[in-house]
């Protein structure tokens, strides 16, 4: 894809990226997860702190909760790899780094970051140029959604055999997506090979959020709405089970952001505690 086609990653990708990296940054250790590779792909500047959306106070439960959700997803895949699962898909990828971090797990699976045309130009460009490169059993995976491209189609041509169990990803995007939109995409997940794990975050509406969070999350969705990205859909968590249950899904389960933040947040001296108000799918082919 020619460089003139690339465009940069959207506001919520890079605001995800800077909050690992402040994670490391400001947070006392045992951090959950180290990742400082999503700041050198987006590159904001020397200045990148002092934004708005950086105030470490300010900011600290939604930066814990980002790093919870990406603990999850890692431990999740390191323990499929070690099932034999070898194909790891990535919806909404943004500016993931798990194969730039994790090569050790990532090298013994197929992994397909599926995003935007512009993006994914734009992350192949970055990779190349701070010299992590694109190894062979990494695929970025243009789709235009826009123009009704069928993901799954693009995944087969790029190598993706879906008659093989892969874990499927799908981390802050159903916000952004209707409901008929990420029902499609649950009964598609859900025609893949036995044993093929998805693992889906959503929103919960306002009134399941806990009164302390609302504040934020309201910010949140005033700026989504400013940056024409704007959050239109809600779960609470029994309509999320409805929905993959009715796409094909027998084994599903919900995961509360609650019982993640006592699972990797426990013990420690600073009082961090991730924000509620985003929950996790598990569902299982």
């Amino acid at each position: 894809m020619a460089d003139e086609q690339a465009e940069a990653p959207d506001s919520s990708a890079v605001r995800t990226a800077l909050w690992r990296a402040m994670h490391v940054q400001v947070d006392p250790p045992p951090h959950v997860v180290e990742d400082e590779i999503g700041l050198q792909l987006a590159a904001p500047g020397d200045d990148w702190r002092d934004r708005p959306d950086m105030d470490p106070h300010a900011t600290s439960a939604f930066r814990a909760a980002i790093v919870t959700r990406a603990r999850f997803i890692e431990d999740l895949i390191a323990e499929q790899a070690d099932r034999g699962v070898t194909q790891y898909v990535i919806l909404g990828a943004g500016l993931d780094t798990f194969a730039q971090r994790k090569p050790d797990i990532a090298s013994r699976l197929q992994i397909f970051e599926v995003d935007r045309p512009g993006p994914q130009a734009w992350k192949r460009h970055r990779l190349v140029e701070l010299s992590y490169g694109i190894p062979d059993w990494l695929h970025l995976v243009p789709v235009d959604f826009e123009a009704g491209a069928a993901w799954p189609e693009q995944l087969a041509a790029a190598g993706f055999d879906p008659g093989r169990p892969a874990v499927i990803v799908s981390t802050g995007v159903t916000m952004y997506l209707t409901e008929e939109a990420t029902v499609a995409t649950l009964r598609q997940i859900a025609g893949l090979a036995a044993g093929s794990t998805l693992a889906m975050t959503f929103l919960l509406p306002t009134e399941l959020v806990d009164d302390a969070d609302r504040s934020g999350l309201r910010a949140s969705e005033e700026g989504a709405r400013a940056s024409g990205t704007p959050f239109i859909s809600f779960y609470t968590p029994q309509d999320m089970l409805a929905l993959a249950r009715e796409a094909g899904f027998e084994d599903a389960r919900h995961l509360s952001g609650a019982s993640l933040a006592r699972h990797y947040f426990a013990d420690r001296a600073d009082g961090l505690r991730p924000s509620s108000g985003e929950d996790l799918l598990l569902a299982v082919t």
